[in-house]
């Protein structure tokens, strides 16, 4: 008895300080927070402000006795912050992201990365001090930034679409900084080799954990549904946090990237708004306690030493950050008024600057000062980024007054010719479907042979077989993606095209060739590691014998779990829009053999112009749209007053008949174009309204769509968009107008 009341004290003294620590830490923030909402100013300065008060820097406040436990609480709350990351995160946002906000957060990183190792250097530090800066200094804040567009009121506004792009894009380099940061502080090496090492092994562990994830969880998710109410599902979402946080630390890389993979691949699955709504208890608590730890490190003295570094690190973000995202927006096409607001917008540091701050201090290769100036600087561009964004336009215009005549236009010609509708070549897109073909499946036969390797072959080794048995099973599992390497049929219907013209003829036999070989080396390499080098031949031989007669059963195979694996990868889409997207086995749910088939529209063709609305294609002929390939743009499940343009790409979904209903039905709208119509140019231009013949009109009244034989599909004012206008909207002077239409005409009428 006595020995267990004497367990129990040393317990509780021993939970003491850790509970009165945390409780102390969520008094305090709870003050701030109410403090910060009432003046209306970001919570994050609110928790930051706490953190220095219950610090070991602020000594008229109780202080936290133990630091150690302060570190445990806030590493985790740098998992559930990147998990609900990326839960908002999901890959099919990244890829509708586009080149526009790809072209400018990539010109701004770069910029910022440089301009910060730069001011680093000449301020005197450290090389490793200075990396970490330039690399702190390239992301913004999510969270402050949002927070202000929702005063402001300009969510609405096109150069916000600009900014949440970018914001995406930096996420994904942020995890990749994260990477190679990591392996600098470890190796101390800055060699290219390494930096590339560590590039190929991130990607590697990305594309391997996405496949599996997205093949694997939604299953998961959908098998146990009827067991899964709030509570339990809580519980089996964070276990997958945690479970990827393990994966990823045994991989070699931080916690934080395998709770943002394992957020994004729950993202895809249709319990991902739940799930979010869940776990958002879980992220602010612990996420309080990471910004109150990141408070709890600012000394007055070291910012007062540091006075001169913070005012420099905070005008070159300020003042570095605006420009170089003005230009990457100017240089990805974008109109010089929406490249100086997405640029003044994006000016401050935020959430990720602090958690690569942290890994530098985790590691032990940044120097004492540079986080307290990383939260100074980041509290002061906090302020400043309303005041910024108010700011946008009359800045602005005093640019547009001061620029020449010469530069206004260039811009606005480079901007003109950069939106212009761009397709996609027959060659591009064959030889984006076959890397996307070669590089998916080696990294999944590559990922079995490794685990084969060095998990059942210690398993079976003690067998008289071990090793054959091993190789076998190795060989059966792999053999649908080595046959879909080798020869799957790869780019559909550019694939037949390209085949019909003779020049492409060796280039496609090279290529054809070379993922047979590829195929060959991987089954010769699984074999190597099992047989000696003549056994491994002569069953090379027996294996490519085997291959050659059970092509049909191979892709059978393959194709039911690639149907598999987008039936998951598009459930949250599909369950979205009410659609149903019908595979091969999946016969049961509708009477009829539904499949996705691709259609071109023709330049000639009368459907241009025209929306999904107007043509009626589902009552006249029971097809869907799922989705719609614009150049670099896919749109997917378009709504009912989406136009169809030239050159789009449109997936159909519908049985046999009705894909040939449809297809019959193409060509004859293609056929029977009236004569006067047959030699139309159809293009998509946008004008600066400016003639005064069209001002103060309406569209109706305008006459705009007889005189250009086009149609008028969108207006650009005052930095808002009217998508399908009305034909009884007003045009103002300087309307930007978007119009479809004859490209003689347009030029005749509007030039």
């Amino acid at each position: 008895m006595i020995p267990a009341l004497i367990a129990a004290n040393t317990t509780s003294h021993q939970l003491y300080p850790l509970i009165s620590d945390l409780g102390l830490i969520l008094l305090t923030a709870g003050f701030a927070v109410l403090l910060f909402k009432k003046i209306k100013q970001p919570l994050v300065l609110g928790y930051l402000v706490a953190g220095f008060l219950a610090g070991n820097h602020f000594d008229l406040f109780p202080t936290i006795k133990d630091m150690h436990s302060v570190e445990v609480w806030a590493e985790i709350g740098v998992i559930f912050l990147l998990f609900s990351l990326g839960l908002e995160f999901s890959f099919k946002k990244l890829m509708k992201v586009g080149g526009t906000a790809s072209i400018t957060a990539t010109v701004q990183i770069l910029t910022m990365i440089m301009l910060g190792y730069f001011s680093g250097q000449l301020m005197g530090w450290s090389q490793m001090d200075s990396i970490f800066l330039g690399a702190i200094l390239s992301m913004s804040s999510t969270t402050i930034i949002l927070r202000a567009f929702d005063e402001l009121n300009v969510k609405g506004k096109k150069f916000a679409g600009i900014v949440f792009g970018a914001l995406i894009v930096e996420d994904i380099v942020a995890i990749l900084l994260m990477v190679l940061l990591s392996t600098i502080a470890v190796s101390q090496n800055f060699s290219g080799s390494d930096l590339l090492e560590s590039v190929i092994k991130l990607g590697f562990f990305l594309i391997l954990w996405f496949l599996g994830g997205i093949f694997l969880i939604p299953t998961l998710l959908k098998k146990a549904k009827n067991l899964l109410n709030e509570e339990t599902l809580l519980i089996v979402s964070l276990a997958l946090c945690l479970m990827m946080v393990i994966l990823a630390t045994k991989a070699g890389f931080s916690p934080a990237l395998g709770a943002f993979i394992m957020g994004s691949i729950i993202a895809e699955t249709t319990q991902a708004e739940k799930i979010e709504h869940l776990i958002k208890p879980v992220k602010d608590l612990f996420g309080a306690v990471f910004f109150v730890s990141v408070g709890m490190l600012i000394n007055p003295y070291t910012l007062v030493e540091y006075a001169i570094p913070v005012l420099i690190i905070t005008l070159v973000t300020i003042f570095g950050k605006t420009f170089s995202t003005c230009i990457g927006a100017l240089v990805s096409g974008q109109p010089l008024k929406q490249s100086v607001q997405a640029g003044m917008s994006l000016a401050q540091i935020g959430e990720f600057s602090f958690i690569i701050a942290t890994l530098g201090m985790t590691l032990n290769v940044t120097s004492p000062f540079l986080y307290p100036i990383i939260v100074a600087v980041s509290a002061i561009t906090t302020f400043t980024t309303p005041f910024m964004i108010k700011l946008s336009e009359p800045m602005y215009l005093k640019i547009n007054d001061k620029l020449p005549i010469k530069w206004k236009k260039a811009i606005e010609n480079y901007s003109n010719n950069s939106q212009s509708i761009k397709s996609t070549s027959t060659w591009q897109v064959f030889i984006k479907s076959t890397l996307i073909n070669v590089i998916i499946n080696t990294v999944i036969i590559i990922a079995i042979i490794l685990i084969s390797q060095a998990y059942l072959l210690p398993w079976v080794s003690k067998s008289n077989f071990g090793n054959t048995i091993a190789a076998l099973i190795t060989l059966i599992v792999i053999m649908p993606f080595i046959w879909a390497l080798s020869l799957k049929r790869v780019g559909g219907k550019a694939f037949d095209q390209l085949r019909e013209e003779r020049k492409y003829r060796g280039a496609i036999v090279m290529i054809i060739l070379g993922r047979i070989f590829l195929a060959l080396f991987f089954i010769g390499f699984l074999l190597n590691i099992f047989f000696s080098p003549l056994v491994s031949f002569i069953a090379l031989l027996a294996v490519i014998a085997f291959y050659t007669v059970m092509p049909k059963r191979l892709n059978k195979q393959y194709a039911r779990i690639e149907n598999h694996f987008l039936k998951n990868f598009n459930d949250r889409e599909i369950a979205a829009s009410g659609t149903k997207i019908i595979t091969e086995n999946d016969c049961k749910i509708t009477p009829w053999d539904g499949h996705m088939a691709t259609f071109t529209i023709n330049s000639n063709s009368s459907l241009t112009g025209k929306t999904l609305f107007d043509l009626k294609l589902r009552e006249l002929l029971g097809i869907n749209i799922a989705s719609i390939k614009r150049g670099e743009l896919t749109i997917h499940i378009p709504q009912r007053n989406e136009i169809i343009f030239p050159g789009d790409l449109i997936n159909v979904i519908g049985s046999d008949e009705q894909i040939l209903d449809f297809k019959n039905y193409l060509d004859h709208q293609e056929i029977t174009i009236p004569e006067h119509s047959q030699n139309k140019e159809i293009v998509l231009r946008k004008y600066n309204l400016s003639q005064q013949d069209y001002i103060g009109k309406t569209i109706r009244e305008s006459k705009l769509r007889e005189l250009t034989g086009g149609l008028i599909v969108g207006i650009e004012r005052d930095g808002n968009r009217i998508l399908n206008p009305e034909s009884e909207i007003q045009l103002l002077n300087d309307d930007i107008v978007w119009i479809v239409g004859d490209k003689k005409l347009l030029d005749l009428h509007l030039e």
